[in-house]
């Protein structure tokens, strides 16, 4: 069961480093308090696991929308204060999201496996569970909490554990969303088996400067592999206004990862509407088409 992970890279934010070595503290807690036996009895009584990916590929809308459920961030500490993650869920839904990203660090973004396992039993969507992981337990309470994919971050993880980590992932019959922010560390994704899930993050973790070009260079670079491969690309952070969307869009995405620049937002269903260039006759009639697949 345990697994440890790769020392922080230095060039990685002070705050970063800070959050991966809380995590670790997070992981000797969970196995000091939780058997391998116990955590694979939570499993049994886990929802069914809901297809992210095929969510994503047949979604009408390009680039398509996951939709993120986070209460704080670490540039702009608390987002929202009346935060009812169930509404927000709702509201996405309603809004047109394709799959729905839920914050689960406690500590550092005032999320919980909780908030996951709410939304699992009142939204139809497929969920991403988003945190710093760094062991295969923590994949294990996610899935038990119900969610459907797993982030996982390149530059916070080495090679062996990123296969092993997809491996497991795989086998719980969920998918994996490998997040990336340079070349070379999409290089060396690209080189472990089954990646069906790319994210480009637009924000550095070097000096959290954001720049939606980081999307276009990556893409320019490796879209004919990638597309070889059937790998589908998500661009996270950065991304604002329909504008944004079609740009990354132009260049090989497929879908489009909205978390702080979405959730404080006044209206969250207008907003995604807006952003997916909808009025209510186009929504309901694309709804109605995907169910009728």
């Amino acid at each position: 069961m345990t697994y440890s992970a790769t020392t922080p890279n230095s060039r990685l934010q002070p705050i970063i480093r800070e959050i991966v070595w809380h995590k670790k503290y997070e992981v000797a807690q969970i196995q000091q308090e939780m058997s391998f036996a116990s955590l694979q009895r939570q499993l049994t009584a886990a929802p069914t696991v809901r297809d992210f990916l095929t969510a994503l590929q047949q979604s009408p809308y390009r680039p398509c929308i996951i939709a993120e459920v986070k209460k704080a961030s670490l540039t702009h500490g608390l987002i929202k204060a009346d935060f009812e993650p169930i509404a927000i869920a709702k509201a996405y839904e309603r809004g047109g999201a394709t799959c729905i990203s839920v914050v689960t660090d406690k500590k550092f973004f005032q999320g919980g496996f909780d908030h996951l396992r709410a939304i699992r039993y009142r939204i139809p969507l497929p969920l991403l569970c988003k945190d710093f992981i760094l062991d295969p337990c923590q994949i294990y309470l996610a899935r038990a909490a119900g969610a459907d994919a797993v982030l996982l971050i390149a530059a916070i993880l080495s090679d062996r554990e990123l296969q092993n980590f997809l491996r497991v992932i795989h086998y719980l019959g969920m998918n994996a969303l490998i997040e990336v922010h340079s070349l070379a560390e999409l290089d060396r994704v690209l080189k472990f088996d089954d990646i069906r899930l790319i994210g480009i993050n637009n924000r550095s973790l070097e000096d959290f400067s954001i720049d939606i070009s980081t999307t276009q260079e990556l893409l320019t670079a490796r879209r004919s592999q990638l597309q070889s491969l059937g790998i589908l690309v998500v661009s996270e952070c950065g991304l604002y206004t329909p504008a944004d969307l079609s740009l990354v869009a132009e260049v090989g995405t497929h879908a489009v990862l909205m978390g702080e620049s979405l959730v404080k937002e006044e209206d969250l269903e207008l907003a995604m509407r807006s952003l997916l260039r909808l009025d209510s006759s186009t929504h309901d009639h694309l709804k109605k088409g995907v169910k009728g697949r």
